[in-house]
């Protein structure tokens, strides 16, 4: 079992409400064991990081970058995050928002090769 940080718990939630429309387009075709039948959660806490999707049963982790990723300090923050998730053995596939809305059956293509 992963630990988490408790205290991310309530930012979560939060996150979970307030999904972005590309997160939302993604989770309508992840979720509900839609995806050889692995298990996709939301907003998950993993240390003291939230990531936006996780599956446990292929340690998988999936990332949507909207446009503040892709400054220096974006990219800096998401190396040191993607270091950290390695290091716990689990794989991180990151998504542009843009990628999502314009490619979505390739996104899911890329998820269905890592699972």
């Amino acid at each position: 079992m992963l630990k988490y940080n408790k205290h991310l718990k309530s930012y979560s939630r939060q996150l979970r409400k307030d999904m972005t429309d590309a997160e939302r387009l993604l989770w309508s075709r992840i979720r509900a064991k839609q995806l050889k039948g692995h298990q996709f959660y939301r907003q998950k806490i993993v240390g003291d990081y939230i990531v936006d999707f996780y599956c446990s049963k292929s340690k998988l982790v999936l990332e949507v970058d909207g446009g503040q990723h892709y400054s220096v300090e974006g990219r800096e923050k998401d190396g040191a995050r993607d270091d950290y998730l390695t290091s716990l053995g689990l794989t991180v596939l990151r998504f542009s928002d843009r990628e999502i809305f314009a490619n979505l059956d390739g996104v899911i293509e890329e998820i269905w090769e890592h699972l």
